[in-house]
């Protein structure tokens, strides 16, 4: 894979929106989890495992990494700026893979009509009785805390609320990559938002062809969300990849996805 090129698209309202495009073929966009850009998450390197097959979009989502943000924060203003990156930098239609609240996003473009030509999802925290699967409360705690200038105790007690195990959130804090966490904690509560975003009978009108993914030792409420899902979607086939605590590696996940998205899996 040769070096990727860089640019930014403008949103509906204004907002740039940054990204990279890497390899060549059908195009996919990589659509990024709560806390999660270019510099920091699993897409940069997905995309490396990709690009021979495909051309690979990842992006900051508003408000990270090179992105602006434009307030006040809705939903709908992401699924326009996937609308301006598939419009202006993949040639008008493209394949989307989401992870976690990610894939949530991803579901939502769909059911907002962007020409998605295939859609894979990685776990998405979906509940199918209409509740938001975290607390009604995290929201307001993430948001006060950001407010009082407390950005790393606000991902932490994000990640500790969603289930993250204590050890992984303790390694992190004590990581490199804290500070660039840190400094995207106000986009937790965007994807928060997100979350109740969909309506879940909306996934019944999702005729494309979706695989919705777990990994093995993820716990039973992630698994049981994507099973829902899949469940759901007309089009929706759902499979489990071996793997650790909500994520599959590269190596594992690339495959999968390749043949998804090549339509060699149906």
């Amino acid at each position: 894979m040769g070096e990727a090129a860089t640019g930014t698209v403008r949103s509906a309202d204004g907002t740039s929106i940054a990204y990279e495009r890497s390899g060549t073929g059908p195009p996919v966009i990589l659509v990024d989890a709560a806390g999660g850009f270019r510099e920091m998450g699993p897409m940069r390197s997905l995309a490396t495992h990709l690009a021979d097959e495909f051309t690979v979009l990842t992006y900051d989502r508003r408000g990270r990494g090179q992105s602006t943000d434009t307030l006040p924060y809705a939903p709908q203003r992401e699924v326009e700026d996937l609308r301006a990156l598939i419009d202006d930098a993949a040639g008008g239609s493209a394949a989307l893979y989401g992870f976690s609240s990610g894939a949530v996003l991803a579901l939502l473009a769909v059911a907002g009509g962007l020409p998605v030509t295939r859609l894979a999802v990685l776990e998405p925290p979906f509940a199918q009785d209409k509740q938001s699967p975290d607390t009604p409360d995290l929201s307001a705690d993430i948001a006060r805390l950001v407010a009082a200038g407390r950005r790393g105790d606000a991902m932490q007690h994000f990640q500790r609320s969603i289930g993250v195990p204590a050890e992984l959130v303790d390694g992190m804090r004590d990581g490199p990559g804290w500070p660039a966490m840190e400094a995207v904690a106000h986009t937790l509560v965007y994807d928060l938002t997100l979350l109740t975003a969909l309506p879940a009978e909306a996934l019944t009108t999702l005729t494309i062809p979706t695989l919705v993914l777990t990994s093995e030792q993820s716990d039973g409420r992630l698994r049981g969300w994507a099973q829902g899902v899949a469940e759901a979607l007309p089009a929706g086939r759902h499979r489990t990849l071996p793997g650790e605590w909500h994520g599959v590696s590269d190596e594992v996940l690339a495959p999968v996805l390749a043949d998804h998205f090549a339509g060699l899996a149906d």
